[in-house]
Protein backbone atom coordinates (compact mmCIF):
# COMPACT_ATOMS: atom_id res chain seq x y z
CA UNK A 1 0.00 0.00 0.00
CA UNK A 2 1.24 3.48 -0.82
CA UNK A 3 1.89 5.79 2.16
CA UNK A 4 0.39 9.22 2.76
CA UNK A 5 1.72 11.95 0.48
CA UNK A 6 2.73 12.29 -3.16
CA UNK A 7 3.09 9.01 -4.99
CA UNK A 8 6.69 7.78 -5.47
CA UNK A 9 8.51 9.51 -8.29
CA UNK A 10 9.22 6.20 -10.06
CA UNK A 11 5.49 5.46 -10.23
CA UNK A 12 4.75 9.01 -11.32
CA UNK A 13 7.21 8.68 -14.19
CA UNK A 14 5.43 5.50 -15.35
CA UNK A 15 1.94 6.98 -15.35
CA UNK A 16 2.69 10.38 -16.91
CA UNK A 17 1.50 10.70 -20.52
CA UNK A 18 4.24 10.02 -23.05
CA UNK A 19 4.60 12.33 -26.01
CA UNK A 20 2.68 15.43 -27.06
CA UNK A 21 0.37 15.46 -30.06
CA UNK A 22 -0.69 19.11 -29.69
CA UNK A 23 1.91 21.60 -30.92
CA UNK A 24 0.25 24.32 -28.83
CA UNK A 25 1.36 22.59 -25.61
CA UNK A 26 4.62 24.36 -24.78
CA UNK A 27 5.05 22.89 -21.31
CA UNK A 28 3.39 19.61 -20.40
CA UNK A 29 3.43 17.00 -17.63
CA UNK A 30 6.79 15.98 -16.23
CA UNK A 31 8.92 15.70 -13.10
CA UNK A 32 9.72 19.20 -11.84
CA UNK A 33 7.16 20.89 -14.11
CA UNK A 34 4.95 23.14 -12.00
CA UNK A 35 2.16 23.76 -14.51
CA UNK A 36 1.10 23.44 -18.13
CA UNK A 37 1.59 26.22 -20.68
CA UNK A 38 -0.53 26.39 -23.82
CA UNK A 39 0.00 28.67 -26.83
CA UNK A 40 -3.08 30.80 -27.62
CA UNK A 41 -1.51 33.06 -30.24
CA UNK A 42 -0.55 36.46 -28.85
CA UNK A 43 -0.93 35.10 -25.31
CA UNK A 44 0.08 31.93 -23.52
CA UNK A 45 -2.08 30.35 -20.84
CA UNK A 46 -0.54 28.74 -17.77
CA UNK A 47 -2.80 26.18 -16.06
CA UNK A 48 -2.40 24.41 -12.71
CA UNK A 49 -4.47 22.15 -10.43
CA UNK A 50 -3.52 21.43 -6.82
CA UNK A 51 -5.37 20.23 -3.69
CA UNK A 52 -4.96 21.11 -0.02
CA UNK A 53 -5.03 17.97 2.14
CA UNK A 54 -2.70 18.35 5.13
CA UNK A 55 -4.50 21.24 6.86
CA UNK A 56 -7.97 21.82 8.26
CA UNK A 57 -7.59 25.55 9.04
CA UNK A 58 -7.50 28.27 6.36
CA UNK A 59 -7.80 25.70 3.56
CA UNK A 60 -9.32 28.27 1.21
CA UNK A 61 -6.40 30.66 1.68
CA UNK A 62 -3.90 27.84 1.13
CA UNK A 63 -5.61 26.67 -2.05
CA UNK A 64 -5.31 30.03 -3.75
CA UNK A 65 -1.70 30.59 -2.71
CA UNK A 66 -0.24 27.23 -3.74
CA UNK A 67 -1.93 27.28 -7.14
CA UNK A 68 -0.92 30.90 -7.78
CA UNK A 69 2.68 30.06 -6.80
CA UNK A 70 3.00 27.48 -9.55
CA UNK A 71 1.52 29.86 -12.11
CA UNK A 72 4.05 32.52 -11.12
CA UNK A 73 6.91 30.01 -11.35
CA UNK A 74 6.67 29.95 -15.16
CA UNK A 75 6.58 33.76 -15.40
CA UNK A 76 2.80 34.09 -15.68
CA UNK A 77 0.35 36.32 -13.82
CA UNK A 78 -2.40 34.34 -12.02
CA UNK A 79 -5.76 35.58 -13.29
CA UNK A 80 -8.61 33.09 -12.84
CA UNK A 81 -9.44 30.44 -10.24
CA UNK A 82 -11.92 27.54 -10.10
CA UNK A 83 -12.13 26.04 -6.58
CA UNK A 84 -13.59 22.62 -5.79
CA UNK A 85 -14.79 22.13 -2.19
CA UNK A 86 -15.25 18.57 -0.92
CA UNK A 87 -16.82 18.80 2.52
CA UNK A 88 -17.26 16.16 5.25
CA UNK A 89 -20.68 14.71 5.91
CA UNK A 90 -22.32 15.27 9.32
CA UNK A 91 -19.99 18.14 10.29
CA UNK A 92 -20.45 20.61 7.42
CA UNK A 93 -22.46 23.70 8.30
CA UNK A 94 -23.37 26.71 6.16
CA UNK A 95 -20.90 28.68 8.29
CA UNK A 96 -18.06 26.31 7.32
CA UNK A 97 -18.82 26.69 3.61
CA UNK A 98 -19.12 30.46 3.89
CA UNK A 99 -15.88 30.64 5.86
CA UNK A 100 -13.87 28.70 3.27
CA UNK A 101 -15.30 30.73 0.40
CA UNK A 102 -14.52 33.94 2.30
CA UNK A 103 -10.88 32.80 2.62
CA UNK A 104 -10.75 32.04 -1.10
CA UNK A 105 -12.33 35.37 -1.95
CA UNK A 106 -9.95 37.41 0.22
CA UNK A 107 -6.88 35.56 -1.11
CA UNK A 108 -8.00 36.07 -4.71
CA UNK A 109 -8.73 39.73 -4.14
CA UNK A 110 -5.26 40.30 -2.69
CA UNK A 111 -3.64 38.82 -5.81
CA UNK A 112 -6.03 40.34 -8.37
CA UNK A 113 -7.52 36.94 -9.26
CA UNK A 114 -11.13 36.38 -10.38
CA UNK A 115 -13.17 33.33 -9.34
CA UNK A 116 -14.78 32.09 -12.56
CA UNK A 117 -16.36 28.76 -11.55
CA UNK A 118 -15.83 25.66 -9.47
CA UNK A 119 -17.83 23.09 -7.52
CA UNK A 120 -18.98 22.44 -3.93
CA UNK A 121 -20.39 19.28 -2.36
CA UNK A 122 -20.69 17.34 0.88
CA UNK A 123 -18.74 14.13 0.27
CA UNK A 124 -19.06 10.71 1.91
CA UNK A 125 -16.02 9.39 3.76
CA UNK A 126 -14.20 12.64 4.55
CA UNK A 127 -13.26 13.74 8.06
CA UNK A 128 -12.04 17.23 7.04
CA UNK A 129 -12.61 19.68 4.20
CA UNK A 130 -10.54 19.14 1.07
CA UNK A 131 -10.12 22.06 -1.30
CA UNK A 132 -8.70 21.58 -4.77
CA UNK A 133 -8.39 24.30 -7.34
CA UNK A 134 -7.49 25.07 -10.91
CA UNK A 135 -5.64 28.32 -11.51
CA UNK A 136 -5.20 29.92 -14.91
CA UNK A 137 -2.71 32.65 -15.68
CA UNK A 138 -1.49 34.44 -18.78
CA UNK A 139 1.85 35.56 -20.13
CA UNK A 140 3.62 36.44 -23.36
CA UNK A 141 6.12 34.12 -25.01
CA UNK A 142 9.10 36.22 -23.91
CA UNK A 143 7.95 35.99 -20.28
CA UNK A 144 7.97 32.17 -20.24
CA UNK A 145 10.39 30.64 -17.74
CA UNK A 146 11.02 26.89 -18.09
CA UNK A 147 13.19 24.53 -16.04
CA UNK A 148 14.65 23.21 -19.30
CA UNK A 149 16.35 26.60 -19.72
CA UNK A 150 18.62 26.22 -16.67
CA UNK A 151 22.21 26.92 -17.74
CA UNK A 152 25.53 25.61 -16.54
CA UNK A 153 27.16 28.04 -14.05
CA UNK A 154 23.76 29.45 -13.00
CA UNK A 155 23.49 30.30 -9.33
CA UNK A 156 20.76 28.78 -7.19
CA UNK A 157 18.83 31.24 -5.01
CA UNK A 158 16.21 30.62 -2.34
CA UNK A 159 13.87 33.27 -0.98
CA UNK A 160 12.78 33.56 2.66
CA UNK A 161 13.57 30.15 4.18
CA UNK A 162 12.25 26.64 4.82
CA UNK A 163 9.98 25.02 5.79
CA UNK A 164 7.48 27.90 6.05
CA UNK A 165 4.44 25.78 5.17
CA UNK A 166 5.58 22.90 7.35
CA UNK A 167 5.98 25.27 10.29
CA UNK A 168 2.41 26.53 9.83
CA UNK A 169 0.92 23.05 9.53
CA UNK A 170 2.67 21.69 12.60
CA UNK A 171 1.83 24.75 14.71
CA UNK A 172 -1.83 24.70 13.71
CA UNK A 173 -2.52 20.96 13.48
CA UNK A 174 -0.34 19.74 16.37
CA UNK A 175 -0.66 22.63 18.78
CA UNK A 176 -1.24 20.43 21.84
CA UNK A 177 2.05 18.57 21.41
CA UNK A 178 4.02 21.75 20.77
CA UNK A 179 2.49 23.88 23.54
CA UNK A 180 4.59 22.11 26.18
CA UNK A 181 7.82 23.00 24.32
CA UNK A 182 7.09 26.40 22.77
CA UNK A 183 5.90 29.51 24.55
CA UNK A 184 2.50 30.97 23.55
CA UNK A 185 4.14 33.83 21.68
CA UNK A 186 6.47 31.57 19.74
CA UNK A 187 3.67 29.16 18.87
CA UNK A 188 1.49 32.02 17.64
CA UNK A 189 4.38 33.36 15.58
CA UNK A 190 4.71 29.96 13.92
CA UNK A 191 0.97 29.91 13.16
CA UNK A 192 1.22 33.39 11.69
CA UNK A 193 3.84 32.27 9.18
CA UNK A 194 0.76 31.76 6.99
CA UNK A 195 0.67 35.54 6.52
CA UNK A 196 4.20 36.66 7.51
CA UNK A 197 6.47 35.74 5.79
CA UNK A 198 3.51 34.04 4.05
CA UNK A 199 3.26 31.12 1.65
CA UNK A 200 2.84 33.20 -1.51
CA UNK A 201 5.83 33.53 -3.83
CA UNK A 202 4.03 35.45 -6.57
CA UNK A 203 5.73 38.70 -5.57
CA UNK A 204 9.10 36.94 -5.24
CA UNK A 205 8.83 35.62 -8.80
CA UNK A 206 7.68 38.90 -10.32
CA UNK A 207 10.43 40.95 -8.67
CA UNK A 208 13.18 38.49 -9.56
CA UNK A 209 12.08 38.31 -13.21
CA UNK A 210 12.04 42.09 -13.51
CA UNK A 211 15.50 42.45 -11.95
CA UNK A 212 17.60 40.00 -13.94
CA UNK A 213 17.96 36.88 -16.05
CA UNK A 214 15.97 34.15 -14.33
CA UNK A 215 16.28 30.84 -16.18
CA UNK A 216 14.00 28.73 -13.96
CA UNK A 217 11.80 28.97 -10.87
CA UNK A 218 10.37 26.19 -8.72
CA UNK A 219 7.97 26.24 -5.78
CA UNK A 220 9.10 23.72 -3.12
CA UNK A 221 6.04 21.90 -1.82
CA UNK A 222 5.86 18.27 -0.62
CA UNK A 223 9.31 16.88 0.06
CA UNK A 224 10.57 20.38 0.77
CA UNK A 225 13.54 22.08 -0.83
CA UNK A 226 15.36 18.73 -1.11
CA UNK A 227 12.65 17.31 -3.39
CA UNK A 228 12.43 20.62 -5.27
CA UNK A 229 16.16 20.50 -6.05
CA UNK A 230 15.90 16.94 -7.37
CA UNK A 231 12.84 17.85 -9.44
CA UNK A 232 14.65 20.83 -10.94
CA UNK A 233 17.69 18.67 -11.74
CA UNK A 234 15.44 16.10 -13.45
CA UNK A 235 13.64 18.75 -15.47
CA UNK A 236 16.80 20.51 -16.69
CA UNK A 237 19.07 17.45 -16.99
CA UNK A 238 21.93 19.06 -15.10
CA UNK A 239 23.72 18.62 -11.79
CA UNK A 240 22.94 20.95 -8.89
CA UNK A 241 25.39 21.61 -6.06
CA UNK A 242 24.02 23.05 -2.81
CA UNK A 243 25.60 24.15 0.44
CA UNK A 244 23.31 22.84 3.17
CA UNK A 245 24.41 25.43 5.72
CA UNK A 246 23.47 28.23 3.31
CA UNK A 247 19.82 27.12 3.21
CA UNK A 248 18.02 29.42 5.69
CA UNK A 249 15.87 27.74 8.37
CA UNK A 250 14.07 30.14 10.77
CA UNK A 251 14.76 29.44 14.44
CA UNK A 252 11.20 28.53 15.35
CA UNK A 253 11.00 26.22 12.32
CA UNK A 254 14.17 24.43 13.36
CA UNK A 255 12.90 23.97 16.93
CA UNK A 256 9.59 22.55 15.73
CA UNK A 257 11.30 20.18 13.28
CA UNK A 258 13.72 19.09 16.00
CA UNK A 259 10.82 18.39 18.36
CA UNK A 260 9.16 16.10 15.82
CA UNK A 261 12.53 14.75 14.59
CA UNK A 262 11.94 15.97 11.02
CA UNK A 263 14.49 17.12 8.45
CA UNK A 264 13.58 20.78 7.69
CA UNK A 265 14.97 20.43 4.16
CA UNK A 266 12.55 17.57 3.37
CA UNK A 267 9.45 19.16 4.93
CA UNK A 268 6.70 20.82 2.87
CA UNK A 269 8.01 24.28 2.06
CA UNK A 270 5.61 26.57 0.17
CA UNK A 271 6.59 30.15 0.88
CA UNK A 272 10.13 29.81 -0.46
CA UNK A 273 11.02 30.20 -4.13
CA UNK A 274 13.90 28.29 -5.69
CA UNK A 275 15.50 30.13 -8.62
CA UNK A 276 18.22 29.37 -11.15
CA UNK A 277 19.65 32.69 -12.35
CA UNK A 278 22.51 33.97 -14.47
CA UNK A 279 25.55 34.30 -12.22
CA UNK A 280 26.18 37.92 -13.26
CA UNK A 281 22.66 38.99 -12.23
CA UNK A 282 22.72 37.59 -8.69
CA UNK A 283 23.49 40.94 -7.01
CA UNK A 284 20.72 42.76 -8.90
CA UNK A 285 18.11 40.12 -8.15
CA UNK A 286 19.01 39.83 -4.47
CA UNK A 287 19.04 43.61 -4.09
CA UNK A 288 15.60 44.00 -5.69
CA UNK A 289 14.15 41.30 -3.46
CA UNK A 290 15.72 42.78 -0.32
CA UNK A 291 14.27 46.22 -1.16
CA UNK A 292 10.85 44.55 -1.19
CA UNK A 293 11.52 43.00 2.22
CA UNK A 294 12.13 39.49 0.81
CA UNK A 295 15.32 37.80 2.04
CA UNK A 296 17.20 35.85 -0.62
CA UNK A 297 20.15 33.49 -0.15
CA UNK A 298 22.63 31.99 -2.61
CA UNK A 299 22.54 28.25 -1.84
CA UNK A 300 24.47 26.68 -4.72
CA UNK A 301 25.16 26.48 -8.43
CA UNK A 302 24.56 24.44 -11.59
CA UNK A 303 27.05 22.11 -13.28
CA UNK A 304 26.88 19.90 -16.37
CA UNK A 305 24.80 16.70 -16.01
CA UNK A 306 23.79 14.00 -15.35
CA UNK A 307 20.80 15.16 -13.26
CA UNK A 308 21.81 14.78 -9.63
CA UNK A 309 21.90 16.95 -6.51
CA UNK A 310 25.09 17.19 -4.50
CA UNK A 311 25.34 18.52 -0.96
CA UNK A 312 28.62 20.29 -0.28
CA UNK A 313 30.21 19.68 3.12
CA UNK A 314 33.34 21.11 4.69
CA UNK A 315 35.69 18.68 2.95
CA UNK A 316 33.72 16.82 0.29
CA UNK A 317 30.47 16.60 -1.62
CA UNK A 318 27.92 13.83 -1.29
CA UNK A 319 24.63 13.05 -3.00
CA UNK A 320 21.74 14.82 -1.31
CA UNK A 321 19.19 12.26 -0.21
CA UNK A 322 15.98 12.35 -2.21
CA UNK A 323 12.98 12.34 0.18
CA UNK A 324 10.73 9.45 -0.78
CA UNK A 325 7.87 11.35 0.84
CA UNK A 326 7.36 14.50 2.86
CA UNK A 327 8.63 14.36 6.44
CA UNK A 328 5.35 15.70 7.77
CA UNK A 329 3.36 12.73 6.45
CA UNK A 330 4.50 10.58 9.38
CA UNK A 331 2.79 12.94 11.83
CA UNK A 332 -0.57 12.40 10.17
CA UNK A 333 -0.11 8.63 10.10
CA UNK A 334 0.44 8.62 13.86
CA UNK A 335 -2.23 11.17 14.79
Amino acid sequence: MLPIGKIPVQLLERILPKGNTDPRLLLGPGIGIDCAVVDFGDRLLAIKSDPITFVSEAVGWYAVQVNANDIASVGATPCWFLPTLLLPEKTTTPQLVEGIMDQIGRACEALGINIIGGHTEVTHGLDRPVVAGTMVGELTRDQLVRPQDVQEHDRLLLTKGVPIEGTIIMAREFENQLSANLGPGELQRAKDFLFSPGISVVKDAQIARAAGRVHAMHDPTEGGVAAALWELAAACGKALVVERDKIPVPGVSRRICNFFKLDPLATIASGALLLSVHQEDVPKIRSALRKAGIPCSVIGWVESGPPVVYALGETRRSTLQYPERDEIASLFENS
